[in-house]
Order: structure tokens, then C-alpha cells, then sequence
């Protein structure tokens, strides 16, 4: 038993311990507020003062993955969209598993579990759940006899486990401490046989043990159904219309001394509840046959593999030639293009790092569409920008001004160093310094001040270019390998 799983189970024990008849109870929220003997107190008030939503996932097709270059999943457009309405930066942490889930927010390397977990009184004892976010019941997982496609349904039927009666005796596969274990136990005595249980690593994903079932490596799981109907439609042998419990809701979950961060994600979804845009996102990753079919066959889901973008390999060439992570100038290419070698700009640049015509000229490239020739004239471009700014030491903020510099022209980005300096901030620091003073270049105080020597910028554009691409990368390296 791992270090993590020690400290789980530690938890439980401690929290059973402190409970007590005389715990309170929150007048806001009507949830107990027991002693919880949690690893660390921060609530709404210090998350804000910090800047930053820690939220924990767990990397799974649904979830939260890698596609196409897109960070994408149903908890992470939520979180997406909950940070800011919150007014906070996202910063997303993986789980190996559910009990690593816990664990963490335990250790406070997260305020909040983002993750689709079945509500249930032991979980209750450890958390305090959410409103939920949808309602779903678990199916079994199987596969349907390989003639199914010219059998009626009733002899499919008779081939497989139809009835939760029909599982006894018969071995059924989960990961271990999941809701999916706890109700087969609980199955057990409503039927009044034994389930035998065969447990699977924790850090194994829903969807890649129904693919297990898929490939004959296990006979039968358990699954939430809205998951399981969402893989059947890429594996139509399997079969999930066996219900083995009633509807469950599903939820996210905080520190039970977290009531202001509990509040504050209740009030927001159920304002998100009333749009559109909420069950638009649900749909997309439990109901959209057509797009999940698409990601699962991609080269580039990062669940099928290393790579980001068609253009990994001119790529990795080119950011060598500058000295850079690869997967950092992925980010780049991917906030010009998207990685389209044909994209046009409304300004007139063109290709996947999208040239200007003259800046094109200016370093050698005569063709802008054709992806060689574009990323070396790209990167040859930002080295020139990177030697205008030898005076910042720090080698990630010289990047961000590199950046900067590549999207609006290094004249903005001196005119911004210069006016930082003078209003006392340090014009080698991009972060909270020369930053804040290219957004004043949008004012007549600021760009008509006498150490301004190119005039107005749209300052909003280079400092979200150098935030994005950042935060990109952040995700890059979660799921893509150097």
C-alpha cells in the first residue's frame, strides 16, 4: 500500500473519530461542520487573495485531455468557466485515482475536487459534496456475443447477464475503493449471493477498462451509463443495458472547511443550470456520438499517444535551432493557426506562425504557406526579437518578452520598459511590471508620455498572447512527454 493510500485511509479514521454530538452545523449551507482533522484551512477569502483556483481531475476521455492541441473535457470547460467567473487564474492538477483525489485535497495541493464522483454517505464523511452536476446510475459493462449483429435482442438477451440476479458467481472487475466496488458489496446482500470482485489498479480510467471488456482482457465491469453509452457508440459490441443501481447523483467536492468555497461553486452552478451553454457542454462529451468517435480515432487525443499537432516533427526541428521546449512552441504556433498552414490573419499575416509579408522578406521566406519554410522564418524572427532584450537576465521572463515583442513589435515593448522604470517598477520583470505598463499604452496619459516613442497599442492582445501561450503549455506538459 502506497504512501497516498496510507494517508486515505488515515483520513476516514480520523474523521470517524471526530465526530461527535456536539459538532455544528453551517446556518448557510445546513451541512455539518465537523472537525475534520484536514492537512490545511483555506476558504474562499484566501483562494482569492491568492489569485488561483487549485482544482484536482483525473485525466480520462471525458474529463479532462489533450486534443488536437486543445485542452478540452466536460470538468475542464466547467472549471474554465467557474475561475472566471470567480475572478481567479485555473491551475489543474492530475490524480493517479479517486483515492489520490482525497488525498490531495487533504494536502491542500488543491481547494476543490472537479471530478464526476457518485455521491455517497462514506464520501460524505470526508467531503462535502457539491449541487449536483448531472444524475446517472451505474450499468454493467459487458460484451455482447460476437454473432450480435444477427441475433435478435431477445437471444442477445439470453447470451448475456440481463438480470443483477444472473451475477452471482460471476466475477466482475473494478477499481478498488470506487463507487462501482461499494455497490456491488451492497449488491450482495440485496441479492443474497456472492459477487466475486476482482480489483484493478485505481489509476486506471473508466473508459480504458471498458476497453479492457472491449478487447476480451476482462469479461465485465461497472460503469456510470452516461460513460458507458458514450463508449458504446465507438464499440458497438458492448452491452450496458443491465442496471445495477438506481439513479445517483453525480458531484464535485470540497473541504468540509471550505463553506464560503462551497457556497460561492453552488451559487454558480446553479446559474450556469439555467443557460444553455451548461447542458450544450454536457452534451459534447456524453452525447455527441460523432465528435467522440472522432477524438478516439485521432493520432493526435493524447490518450492515443505523444503527439500534439501533424507538425510535431518540423516542430521539435525548429524549436532546437532557438533552444526551446517543443511542446512550448506548439503552444505559440497553436495560439497563430490553431495549426493551419493556410490560416490568414484580418492584418494580412499568414501560415502556421503567421508572417507578415515583409517580416517574411525579412528572413528568407519566399513561400509563408508552406509549413518548413514558415516555422524557420518564425523562429528565426523570434530570435531576432529574443536579442533585443539582453539586459533581462531571467531566461522565462526574456521569453515572455520575446513574445511580446513577436506580437506587437519590440518599439511597444520598450516604450513599455520605459515607462515602467519611470513609474518604479523594473523594467526586467514582465510579470506585474512591464506588462501592466503595455496595457496603459491604451491611454492618451501613458502613450503620449514623453518616453513613448511609437505611440498607442492594443496592449490587451500581447499580454493575453503571452498569458495563453503560458498557460497552454502548462496543459501540454500534463499530457504530452518531452
Amino acid at each position: 500500500m502506497d504512501k497516498r493510500k496510507n494517508g486515505l485511509i488515515a483520513l476516514i479514521f480520523l474523521m470517524a473519530v471526530a465526530c461527535t454530538p456536539g459538532e455544528k452545523v453551517d446556518e448557510a449551507t445546513g451541512l455539518l461542520q465537523a472537525e475534520v482533522p484536514y492537512s490545511v484551512s483555506k476558504d474562499l477569502a484566501q483562494i482569492k487573495e491568492d489569485g488561483v483556483l487549485h482544482a484536482i481531475t483525473i485525466y480520462s476521455s471525458t474529463s479532462y485531455f489533450l486534443y488536437k492541441g486543445m485542452p478540452m473535457g466536460f470538468e475542464y470547460e466547467l472549471l474554465s468557466r467557474l475561475a472566471e467567473h470567480l475572478d481567479l487564474e485555473l491551475k489543474i492538477t492530475i490524480a493517479e485515482d479517486i483515492d489520490e483525489l482525497f488525498t490531495l485535497l487533504n494536502e491542500g495541493e488543491g481547494d476543490l475536487i472537479a471530478y464526476g464522483l457518485t455521491i455517497t454517505e462514506p464520501r460524505k464523511q470526508l467531503v462535502h459534496f457539491t449541487d449536483y452536476h448531472y444524475v446517472t446510475h451505474q450499468a454493467l459493462v459487458q460484451r455482447m456475443p460476437d454473432n450480435w449483429r444477427s441475433l435478435p435482442g431477445y437471444k442477445i438477451d439470453k447470451q448475456v447477464i440481463s438480470n443483477t440476479l444472473e451475477l452471482a458467481d460471476d466475477t466482475v472487475w473494478v477499481r478498488e475503493n470506487s463507487s462501482y466496488s461499494q455497490r456491488l458489496q451492497n449488491l450482495q446482500d440485496e441479492i443474497g449471493a456472492t459477487i466475486p470482485v476482482a480489483h484493478i489498479d485505481g489509476n486506471v480510467p473508466t473508459d480504458e477498462i471498458i476497453r479492457m471488456v472491449v478487447e476480451g482482457e476482462i469479461e465485465r465491469t461497472v460503469a456510470d451509463y452516461n460513460i458507458a453509452a458514450i463508449n458504446k457508440t465507438y464499440y458497438p459490441i458492448l452491452h450496458i443495458d443491465t442496471r445495477i443501481s438506481f439513479s445517483q447523483r453525480i458531484a464535485w467536492a470540497v473541504r468540509q472547511n471550505s463553506p464560503e468555497l462551497l457556497r460561492a461553486i453552488n451559487a454558480w452552478i446553479r446559474e450556469e443550470k439555467k443557460e444553455d451553454d451548461y447542458y450544450v457542454i454536457y452534451n459534447k462529451y456524453f452525447k455527441n456520438t460523432k465528435s467522440f468517435r472522432g477524438r478516439i480515432q485521432s493520432d493526435f487525443f493524447s490518450k492515443n499517444g505523444n503527439k500534439i499537432s501533424r507538425y510535431d516533427p518540423i516542430i521539435q526541428k525548429n524549436a532546437t535551432q532557438i533552444g526551446w521546449d517543443w511542446r512550448f512552441l506548439s503552444s505559440q504556433v497553436y495560439q497563430e493557426s490553431q495549426f493551419d498552414p493556410q490560416a490568414t490573419s484580418w492584418v494580412g499575416a499568414g501560415g502556421l506562425i503567421q508572417l507578415m509579408p515583409a517580416t517574411a522578406k525579412e528572413v528568407g521566406v519566399t513561400d509563408r504557406f508552406n509549413p518548413e519554410q514558415n516555422l524557420r522564418g518564425g523562429v528565426r524572427y523570434l530570435e531576432k526579437m529574443r536579442a533585443n532584450f539582453d539586459s533581462v537576465e531571467d531566461s522565462i521572463q526574456k521569453v515572455k518578452f520575446t513574445l511580446a515583442a513577436f506580437n506587437c513589435g519590440a518599439g511597444h515593448v520598450y516604450d513599455a520598459m520605459r515607462l515602467a522604470e519611470k513609474h518604479g517598477k523594473d523594467p526586467t520583470i514582465w510579470d506585474g511590471h512591464v506588462e501592466e505598463y503595455l496595457l496603459k499604452l491604451m491611454d492618451k496619459e501613458y502613450y503620449y508620455d514623453e518616453v513613448v516613442r511609437h505611440g498607442f497599442v492594443r496592449g490587451t492582445e500581447p499580454y493575453n498572447y503571452v498569458r495563453d501561450i503560458f498557460l497552454r503549455y502548462e496543459h501540454y506538459k500534463k499530457f504530452i512527454e518531452l
